[in-house]
């Protein structure tokens, strides 16, 4: 009998063919929403081996639902979200992908992704994109040249990048190309020649909000980051400014976003994160009021979701559990104990309950350094 593998999420072709290679492969088909507890209880009774992403939980319960689990493989590394305690008690093998092969999936695909979708995003608020498509789908005619649709545009239009990592520098040379004056603040400003040459301009955040027709977020989210963006922020913002967040959902106090929106103290946004995003809760949510605003953009945290970039993220996965099938040792355990070998991780016992919550062991909040 063939092994039984079982994705609690869907993956691409490529990694899925690694994996039907050696097993034989479930895939949670519900493309609408995350699977529940019990679903994955239920999935994990039929399978062999495990396979999830960023979001997905894996409790005690899971693990002990089946006595033959023989693999744990989900994204997360050192965040992954898997009771280790039980895994341990179990004899199960949990891996990620390694530190090397998750920064190489990023830099080669997620942070690009998520950057053309920042731009994307800026362009359809700058040329009012989706306006125009309900405009249009809304009649079998309509008004050439209409002063319904105006839009900012971008040509000679100030865009204040708020961290400038990875992602922030993809959409700076992306947004550079449009003629745009371009601003930016970070913890380490760059050195003046590496300025010039990326044409950015240093300022402190408070002048970033003032002077930019476009605020975009690309912060880390951390402890000094949390809620970083609030009531005095858009404050402090142009009327006629669009907001911008493809960083995360935290980072931003949502309230005062919706209240912004609502008072016409900003003209819109794009919105890719939110603030009830997992590891904090276990299904995300967004906000009726968010919803029904139409100057509003939003997508469902999908930044790396190009093909590409999602088979780069998962192949590890699929690789690790297919070494697992064959006899080898994956590269990315991160329970060697389990095999009667040294801890690796200390830091994931002990942790209590693998649950969403806002504090505690599985807040998973990256520490500032």
């Amino acid at each position: 009998m063939r092994p039984r593998v079982f994705a609690v999420q869907a993956i691409p072709e490529a990694p899925l063919r690694v994996l039907q290679e050696v097993a034989d492969v479930e895939v949670f088909p519900n493309l609408r929403r995350q699977i529940s507890l019990d679903e994955t209880i239920d999935g994990a009774r039929r399978a062999d081996y495990l396979l999830g992403l960023h979001g997905n939980f894996v409790p005690a319960e899971v693990i002990t639902a089946n006595p033959n689990l023989k693999g744990i493989a989900f994204l997360g590394g050192n965040t992954v979200k898997v009771d280790f305690d039980a895994a341990l008690a179990c004899r199960i093998p949990v891996l990620s992908a390694t530190p090397e092969d998750a920064a190489a999936a990023y830099s080669t695909g997620v942070a690009i992704a998520t950057a053309d979708l920042t731009v994307a995003m800026l362009l359809a608020l700058a040329y009012r994109l989706v306006d125009a498509d309900r405009y249009t789908r809304a009649d079998s005619t309509f008004q050439e040249q209409t002063m319904a649709l105006m839009g900012v545009g971008c040509r000679g239009k100030t865009a204040g990048l708020i961290g400038l990592g990875q992602v922030g520098l993809h959409v700076a040379r992306r947004l550079a190309g449009f003629e745009m004056k371009l601003l930016y603040t970070k913890r380490t400003r760059f050195a003046a020649d590496e300025e010039v040459r990326l044409g950015l301009e240093y300022v402190a955040l408070d002048d970033l909000l003032r002077h930019s027709d476009y605020v975009s977020v690309q912060v880390s989210y951390n402890t000094s980051t949390h809620k970083m963006i609030g009531t005095r922020e858009f404050g402090l913002m142009k009327p006629t400014a669009y907001f911008i967040n493809t960083a995360r959902g935290r980072i931003v106090d949502e309230d005062a976003l919706v209240a912004a929106l609502q008072a016409g103290a900003i003209a819109g946004a794009g919105l890719e994160v939110f603030y009830n995003e997992p590891p904090t809760v276990w299904d995300p949510y967004v906000p009726q009021s968010l919803r029904e605003m139409n100057n509003v953009i939003l997508a469902p945290h999908n930044g790396g979701a190009t093909f590409d970039s999602r088979s780069f993220q998962v192949m590890p996965l699929a690789v690790g559990i297919k070494d697992l099938i064959e006899g080898r040792r994956p590269r990315g355990l991160l329970n060697p104990e389990v095999f009667g070998e040294p801890v690796l991780h200390p830091e994931f016992y002990n942790r209590g309950p693998i649950e969403p919550g806002d504090k505690g062991p599985d807040h998973f909040l990256v520490r500032a350094h």
